[in-house]
């Protein structure tokens, strides 16, 4: 079984950043978002120095004016931290920081990553192959179906859907994997302790005990419009790509698919009707660039290579997601082969089968560009 990344019952202690208190205190300063947190972290070091610092020294940062200032200095108190703990504690919510092992790495190398994550459920390793499926509120019955089925058939390749459990399309994503008995991540722009949509409990119930629900927002933060575009680059950033389907040309996913671009991610859009309004959002997308996608198998042979190998098993790690489509003799033949030149022989001699079905699997493997050959009957993982 995966690893979980952190124990339902222990809130880890930043080690590079400062203490999780004193983070909190400034994540839970109004109007201090990460960009900012940013330079106040490479102007004074660590979030303690941030705390400590005088008005006038905040105010000599970029974007930290006197309004702001103050905010740091009256609003970053650790009582008000120590009471934000309480609730976080109280809903079984743990706290992944920036700066710890347990923080998606893919997060962390997104321009404006979150400070910290408030995290229901439980992270596991292979969640960092996810991929985001996103689009309209208001869709129709075409969006809804199709949107089941891609992540019905990305969680039974071993992919973790990741949305935003808004109504429509998102909602669809989660209930696909759900249903598929796979992982989902929804990322939420309100505190963990207020759902929304409302009538989304029994969702993102769900969702924590077969994945978990994420926000960087504190616990009792109600609905506000701001924090859904703001909430979007964090379903980019921790997916390999997103997939959007049936958005429109006023839709916030819209925004999902900028931060994909931004950060370097993979563009995905399905099709609809081009006479819809529904799907205007998406056609424009492909016009543009963005990868026609029709199913599963699309999605997966175009997502490049992961940055770091996910083990998936003991005997399986996973270089590049095209290699969940395999079939399982195909899979086996390709966990023989390293990242260092494996002298073909030495497949056949440990993968026990017929030397024919050996070198025709190796054959596929190469047409499909996991493995490639090399002078002197030597073959290397790429």
């Amino acid at each position: 079984m995966p690893k979980e990344l952190f124990p339902d019952d222990v809130v880890p202690v930043v080690r590079d950043a400062g203490s999780v208190l004193d983070v909190l205190r400034l994540n839970l300063v109004p109007g201090l978002g990460p960009r900012t947190y940013q330079l106040l972290l490479e102007r004074f070091g660590s979030p303690s120095a941030i705390l400590a610092a005088s008005v006038s020294q905040l105010q000599e940062v970029q974007n930290v004016g006197p309004k702001l200032a103050m905010s740091l200095i009256t609003h970053g108190t650790e009582q008000a931290a120590r009471h934000e703990l309480d609730k976080t504690r109280a809903a079984g919510t743990n706290l992944i920081v920036r700066g710890t092992p347990e923080y998606p790495g893919a997060l962390d190398r997104i321009p404006d990553p979150p400070t910290v994550l408030y995290c229901k459920g439980t992270l596991i390793e292979t969640d960092a192959l996810a991929v985001g499926v996103v689009g309209s509120r208001h869709c129709t019955a075409y969006g809804r179906q199709q949107a089941f089925r891609l992540a019905q058939a990305l969680a039974r390749a071993g992919i973790t859907v990741v949305s935003g459990l808004a109504r429509g399309i998102d909602a669809e994503a989660h209930k696909g994997a759900l249903d598929a008995g796979g992982r989902t991540i929804a990322v939420c722009a309100t505190g963990l302790n207020t759902v929304y949509p409302p009538e989304h409990v029994e969702l993102a119930d769900s969702i924590a005990k077969q994945g978990c629900l994420l926000t960087e927002s504190p616990m009792d933060q109600a609905p506000k419009s701001g924090l859904f575009p703001q909430r979007n680059r964090i379903i980019s950033g921790i997916s390999l790509g997103v997939v959007l389907i049936e958005a429109g040309r006023s839709s916030g996913a819209l925004h999902t698919a900028r931060h994909a671009m931004e950060q370097n991610r993979d563009v995905f859009a399905m099709p609809g009707r081009v006479d819809s309004e529904a799907s205007l959002g998406c056609l424009d997308l492909i016009r543009d660039g963005a990868t026609l996608i029709r199913g599963v198998d699309d999605v997966l042979s175009a997502l490049g290579p992961l940055v770091k190998p996910i083990q998936r098993t003991p005997t399986e790690t996973v270089r590049q997601p095209a290699e969940l489509t395999l079939s399982d003799q195909e899979r086996t033949i390709l966990n023989l082969v390293s990242a260092e030149p494996t002298a073909v022989d030495e497949v056949i001699r440990t993968a026990n089968i017929e030397t024919s079905r050996v070198l025709s699997t190796l054959t596929v493997l190469e047409m499909k560009r996991l493995v490639r050959r090399l002078a002197g009957g030597f073959i290397v993982r790429y």
